[in-house]
């Protein structure tokens, strides 16, 4: 099919922020602040991926998501692995990624209930540019002053294990049930494959590339590949782009460009050529 401009969906969120990024109108000073904004086409529960961007001014809260194992025995298509692309962060941002030590279930239960479970998290020190693959089952949570690209598994299942106090559900018997309640050991190795592309993640359920120099890219059949423009603007498929939008498209994926910056991701453990 043809590239396709995917529908943008802006999500309201109490941690979210009145001042976006380029691309992006700033909610009016009255209104809800946003905290995400998402892209899919509308109805969409079919495409294996989504995009999001992610405008934090607080903590998210702690959460996890199951594997494709235990969504699909919960009557979902897929779980959630997802993997993140920090665009801006304040000096002292972080993110939470696992446990500083191993943990038992019901330890975890016990400092989600009081609240102990922030002082358990291994909060780490992200800046722009840093790549991050989060596989489903990993304890997590994006901390505030962060501006990033979240690729996911196409599925809204998300079991909250503590949320500050905000008065929201949460999901402890789900959510433990699936956890692994572990230190987190990374994944990520960018590679540079060629000039101009270098490969983000690899060897899980999608793989995410960076392009700064044109080319193109030719999904196997039936495979779908998301188009995610993070500066600059050029032609993809004989149509126009511009940052802060998202496109869909199979067979060849040609992007041209004069400067830009962009994301391609598509399902699969390995890289395409």
């Amino acid at each position: 099919m043809p590239a396709t401009r995917l529908a943008t969906q802006r999500v309201e969120k109490p941690w979210g922020r009145h001042h976006l990024w380029p691309g992006f109108a700033d909610p009016a000073p009255d209104a809800d602040p946003v905290g995400e904004v998402w892209f899919q086409a509308e109805g969409d529960t079919r495409s294996e991926l989504l995009v999001k961007y992610l405008f934090t001014s607080e903590r998210l809260s702690v959460q996890v998501h199951p594997d494709d194992a235990a969504a699909q025995k919960a009557g979902y298509p897929r779980g959630k692995d997802e993997a993140w692309v920090v665009l801006a962060a304040e000096p002292d941002s972080t993110i939470a990624l696992g446990l500083k030590q191993a943990t038992t279930r019901e330890h975890l239960r016990a400092a989600a209930l009081d609240g102990s479970i922030e002082q358990l998290m291994d909060w780490r020190p992200v800046k722009a540019g840093d790549v991050i693959y989060s596989p489903a089952g990993t304890i997590h949570a994006i901390g505030a002053g962060i501006t990033l690209v979240e690729i996911q598994q196409n599925v809204d299942l998300t079991y909250r294990l503590y949320d500050y106090g905000r008065p929201r559900e949460l999901h402890l018997d789900a959510g433990l049930a699936v956890s692994d309640p572990m230190p987190f050991t990374p994944t990520t190795h960018v590679r540079e494959a060629a000039p101009g592309r270098a490969i983000l993640t690899e060897g899980e359920k999608f793989v995410m590339e960076r392009w700064t120099r044109p080319r193109s890219l030719t999904m196997p059949a039936g495979i779908e590949g998301w188009f995610v423009p993070l500066t600059g603007k050029g032609m993809i498929d004989g149509e126009a782009w511009e940052a802060g939008e998202a496109w869909a498209a199979t067979g060849e994926i040609a992007v041209d460009f004069d400067e830009a910056d962009v994301l391609i991701a598509y399902p699969g453990a390995q890289a395409i050529g």
